[in-house]
């Protein structure tokens, strides 16, 4: 037989009412905790004619500086010092020549002639050359010319570019590199040009003249 539970009697019911309603009482209770403030109950100053007058009690702090006066000038002391030193007798010297010894006038024949620099020029009637034709200048360069170690080891190869002036009896100056490939294989390439024997001149209106010549130096690794 099944027993059968009088709903009235059920206390379980209650537990969530009774459970809220103890939490709600606790949360207040804690809060009031927090907010009442106490006070301690003190007289309250009285403010008559016998302290208004307190400020005068103070003692006025004042900080006193000395006064700054420049330093007293000094004048600078003066010391006269004898001369002990003797000149002797200042030596004449007659600049008047005697009339034997009279300069002659100069005379110029001429106004002065101003010597001026001979043009550098870039293109002319005739190039310069080197004496024996390009046959000549590969066969210099083939028996003069040293391809450096340092460059052969690292592989580096190629043109240097150089351009020189050739003056009218056919020497060489002003070298200079115009297209680098290697700072040891430039060295090389100008030192071949400076060591170079002498050049026929260009010619300009039939007549011998400074040029500019540009060439190009090749190293090549075989």
């Amino acid at each position: 037989m099944e027993l059968k539970k009088n709903p009235g009697s059920d206390l379980r019911r209650w537990y969530a009412p009774i459970f809220n309603f103890g939490l709600i009482l606790s949360v207040s209770a804690v809060l009031l905790a927090f907010e009442w403030k106490a006070f301690e109950d003190k007289p309250l100053l009285e403010f008559t004619s016998d302290n208004t007058h307190w400020e005068d009690d103070l003692i006025p702090l004042t900080i006193q500086t000395p006064p700054q006066t420049p330093p007293p000038m000094v004048a600078p002391e003066i010391k006269i010092m004898e001369d002990d030193i003797k000149i002797d007798d200042v030596i004449t010297i007659d600049i008047n020549l005697p009339d034997s010894e009279v300069i002659p006038e100069i005379k110029l024949d001429g106004p002065p002639i101003i010597d001026e620099p001979e043009v550098i020029m870039d293109f002319t009637e005739v190039q310069a050359q080197f004496i024996g034709g390009m046959d000549a200048w590969y066969a210099y360069l083939r028996n003069n010319l040293t391809y450096p170690k340092q460059p052969q080891r690292m592989g580096i190869e190629g043109t240097v570019f150089l351009r020189f002036v050739i003056n009218t009896d056919g020497s060489i100056q002003d070298v200079e590199v115009v297209r680098s490939v290697d700072p040891l294989l430039d060295e090389a390439a100008v030192t071949v040009i400076q060591n170079s024997p002498k050049w026929k001149a260009a010619l300009h209106h039939a007549r011998p003249v400074r040029s500019r010549m540009t060439i190009p130096i090749k190293f090549k690794l075989n």
